[in-house]
């Protein structure tokens, strides 16, 4: 009777949004093979911790759409209030990688709680706007929401980890943006981030942050220290042209010139190895989530559940304009990931549970061939 109901369910599963996750998983484990085949040992153990992840992530997805997605409503303040006490403890008894202290690491796993605070923080923002959509959008709303996003905002600086900072606030403006934003609104929240960051750059950037944002505006200032990875990134890019070099043929990620190739420079590896042709079809894939996401947002029923698609909408469509920015040399190097496709446990996790709401909304919309449509 439970597994006849569950198949049923599963049947009603949009289509569209699977398939642009499994496709952009499936770039991404293709270069995250070829990153392997360059190293002295061939056990491709990050091959197989990749998969493994997304195994796990597929039945938390399957499970998270089959639930009632209104029970994260419910449990919106407490996730938030969770994420905000994981953010502090971090601080004092995180690990610290690659400069930032943003990780605990129990048994050989890592686990990053801005990630966790991404999911709390859509919830959050999902009721507060769901509360406040019939009003008239105000000043009371700008701050009420930004006081929100102000605590995590603030509790990632302190680790610090400008690129995630950057995420959080970027999934607000657009959140904003869809609530009905103003110019007048749009021009002071520029003035303050503008203040903010001035802030930011005196009291709490590190000096290889200072550093990233300075060679980013004058590359020629130290090419072959921090400006290094965005210029072998350029030249990956660069010499892919239309059918790329060939998996496992990319001089710059076979050479071992590209750092941080299976993550934050990941999107490289696609260029160069599968050509313009393979970053059409990732593009493509990303395109396709957002347009099937914004879809569900367009027809739900309640502004909680609108808001909620959207504040995932968000996230997704941020981190990757970020991650592709700086393989593009378009924005400074911030540690970003590309969701579905750079290696990351704790990434994908949240990704594919994010995939999962999306999909939780679709199932228990009526009708749902409006959405599939």
């Amino acid at each position: 009777m439970i597994g006849g109901r569950f198949f049923r369910e599963l049947q009603r599963f949009d289509g569209l949004l699977i398939l642009a996750t499994v496709t952009l998983f499936l770039f991404g484990l293709a270069a995250i093979y070829s990153v392997e085949l360059s190293r002295e040992s061939l056990a491709f153990a990050l091959v197989k911790k990749h998969v493994l992840i997304f195994a796990v992530g597929a039945v938390i997805m399957i499970v998270m759409a089959n639930l009632h997605y209104l029970f994260l409503r419910n449990w919106g303040r407490a996730l938030y209030l969770i994420g905000v006490f994981l953010m502090i403890l971090v601080l004092f008894f995180g690990r610290e990688l690659n400069g930032t202290t943003g990780w605990f690491i129990v048994f050989g796993f890592s686990f990053q709680p801005v990630e966790f605070m991404k999911v709390a923080l859509a919830v959050q923002l999902a009721r507060y706007f769901g509360e406040h959509a019939r009003r008239r959008f105000g000043w009371k709303e700008v701050v009420g929401s930004g006081f929100l996003v102000a605590i995590p905002t603030g509790l990632t600086m302190l680790q610090p980890d400008l690129g995630s900072a950057i995420l959080l606030l970027g999934m607000w403006v657009v959140v904003l943006f869809f609530a009905g934003l103003r110019v007048h609104h749009a021009v002071v929240i520029g003035i303050v981030g503008f203040i903010a960051g001035w802030l930011s750059w005196s009291f709490a950037l590190a000096e290889y942050q200072k550093d990233r944002l300075l060679v980013f505006l004058h590359p020629e200032l130290d090419p072959l220290g921090t400006g290094y990875n965005i210029a072998q990134a350029k030249i990956a890019i660069g010499s892919g042209q239309l059918f790329g070099r060939g998996l496992g043929f990319g001089s710059q990620s076979q050479l071992q010139f590209l750092p941080e190739s299976q993550t934050d420079f990941v999107f490289a590896v696609i260029a160069e190895e599968l050509g313009f042709l393979g970053v059409i079809v990732v593009l493509g894939a990303i395109g396709l989530l957002l347009w099937r996401i914004l879809r569900a947002a367009q027809y739900a029923r309640d502004n909680f559940t609108s808001f909620l698609a959207i504040a995932i909408f968000s996230i997704i469509a941020v981190q990757s304009a970020v991650n592709i920015g700086v393989n593009l040399a378009l924005l400074p190097a911030t540690g970003v990931a590309l969701p579905f496709v750079s290696a990351g446990g704790t990434s994908l996790l949240v990704s594919l549970f994010m995939v999962g709401i999306v999909e939780s909304i679709i199932v228990h919309l009526r009708p749902v061939d409006k959405v599939r449509s």
